[in-house]
């Protein structure tokens, strides 16, 4: 297991974008996919991009999981190589967002997205594949796209005046839960 430190927003590398991965079944790739998903689970993400890790390279995964304050219906891990957008919905949907490289921030806050995405990529077998997903997990999957072109949640965020603490966010989380 390789826990990565996740690169924070100020660091060059947040906001460049990511280049193609040449040979997915590549043992580097592999070696990416891996320390994400372990940075991911240990610092209890659902969703982390390769500039997370330092690598500027067009990776993500995601991984929706139960936690006391994510009361939501698990999905499968999912790793993402060389992904691309195939559509969106018209129809959007605002909720909040966090991130693991505004973590020592703290801060969430309120994103308009597409509800619905289609995303074709390729897995860690190097197969390629299409994914349609709307709900958290299509949330999740731009939020790690726009990782891998550069650009982080907090320039998205529609209301500024709404943006809270870590802190914040879990207690209006746990009030809602009840």
């Amino acid at each position: 297991m390789t826990n990565k430190e996740t690169v924070q927003a100020g660091n060059d590398i947040i906001h460049a974008i990511s280049t193609n991965v040449s040979d997915v079944s590549a043992t580097e790739t592999k070696q990416v996919v891996q320390n994400l998903v372990d940075t991911m689970r240990e610092v209890d993400l659902v969703g982390m991009a390769a500039p997370q890790i330092g690598e500027n390279v067009r990776v993500f995964v995601t991984e929706i999981r139960r936690t006391k304050y994510r009361q939501v219906e698990p999905d499968e891990l999912r790793v993402f190589v060389n992904p691309t957008v195939v559509s969106v919905s018209e129809g959007t949907a605002e909720d909040y967002e966090g991130c693991g490289s505004v973590a020592e921030g703290g801060l969430f806050g309120l994103v308009k997205r597409p509800a619905e995405i289609t995303v074709e990529g390729y897995n860690e077998a190097g197969e390629k594949f299409t994914c349609v997903a709307n709900g958290l997990l299509a949330r999740v999957i731009q939020h790690e796209l726009d990782h891998l072109d550069g650009t982080l949640f907090i320039e998205k965020v529609t209301d500024f005046k709404k943006i809270m603490s870590r802190n914040e966010y879990l207690k209006m989380k746990s009030k809602n839960q009840k």
